[in-house]
């Protein structure tokens, strides 16, 4: 039970980060691009602002969830007798995984940075590039994901 609980947990956490930068990507940046610069790179800042704040939450219950649920199928395979080699699929996941992660960790502070210090100074043109570095950096991060789910259910 309680490891149904934690997969769970980990699934409803990526569905969080990958539906969140679909939404973003494909949705919101679009529907923005109709407010003049100050507008769009406030409300952008803004919302970015909260959706990677629940991003680093995400990241937090991915990574400990999926530990435990590796280490508890290691240490079952151990206690049984037998060795625990992880699954290729696991370790593309995982691997993947620590990729994306750090493709957040640049996007939110040095890329997200520079637009809180842009839109603070209205700096319009600044922030219009942090935007749009911003921009392709998630479009990394959403392949990256993506190409995770499609190797977790084919494989």
């Amino acid at each position: 039970m309680l490891y149904n609980l934690l997969k769970l947990t980990h699934v409803l956490s990526i569905i969080v980060w990958i539906g969140g930068m679909v939404f973003a990507h494909f949705f919101l940046r679009p529907a923005a691009l109709q407010l003049p610069p100050p507008e769009r790179l406030r409300l952008m800042q803004d919302v970015l602002r909260r959706f990677f704040a629940g991003v680093a939450v995400a990241i937090g219950l991915v990574l400990v969830t999926g530990l435990w649920m590796i280490g508890r199928v290691a240490k079952q395979a151990v206690q049984s007798g037998g060795s625990f080699a992880m699954p290729l699929d696991w370790t593309l996941m995982a691997a993947l995984g620590i990729v994306m992660m750090a493709i957040f960790g640049h996007i939110r502070f040095a890329l997200f940075k520079r637009l809180t210090r842009a839109v603070a100074a209205s700096d319009w043109a600044t922030g219009g590039q942090a935007l749009a570095s911003i921009r392709t950096w998630v479009g990394v991060n959403l392949a990256l994901g993506v190409a995770i789910v499609a190797i977790t259910l084919l494989m």
